[in-house]
């Protein structure tokens, strides 16, 4: 009995794992950036915004996605890849960001924690859960992978 409660624990763990990192990318980062500073920002060209809602209804569609994959198909591996490949996007892109002219810092959220943009510190929390959930949702806990 208590192997099953394990079980059905790393599984619930795993899958909230997911539904955080889902809910940054789909609730919390849209709501940052539909202002002037982004999406309405007048000093942005047309097709620039278009790219920048493009990609957040895109984020959305997949965070719906990976929620549906993790909560009614149980396939918390493939929804966890899903958010690491939304944030880890966020890292590559600031990683990259002075050999394109980007930057982190927008004016809207300029916070720090540990010495790191709060952008860039909810990226790699995000992509950190969905490893954990890949390692809390694995078929065999007691077996290495």
């Amino acid at each position: 009995m208590s192997a099953l409660f394990t079980m059905m624990a790393r599984k619930m763990l795993a899958r909230a794992c997911v539904t955080f990192g889902v809910l940054v990318y789909a609730l919390v980062i849209p709501y940052l950036e539909i202002n002037p500073s982004h999406v309405l920002n007048e000093a942005w060209p047309p097709h620039a915004r278009l790219h920048e809602v493009w990609q957040l209804t895109t984020h959305c569609a997949l965070g719906l996605l990976a929620l549906w994959l993790t909560w009614w198909r149980g396939a918390v591996a493939i929804a966890s890849l899903l958010n690491v490949c939304v944030m880890g996007g966020v890292l590559v892109a600031h990683v990259l960001a002075d050999g394109y002219g980007g930057s982190i810092h927008s004016g809207n959220l300029e916070s720090v924690v540990l010495g790191v943009p709060v952008a860039v510190f909810a990226a790699g929390v995000v992509v950190l859960l969905a490893t954990a959930a890949l390692w809390l949702g694995r078929s065999h806990p007691d077996k290495a992978v």
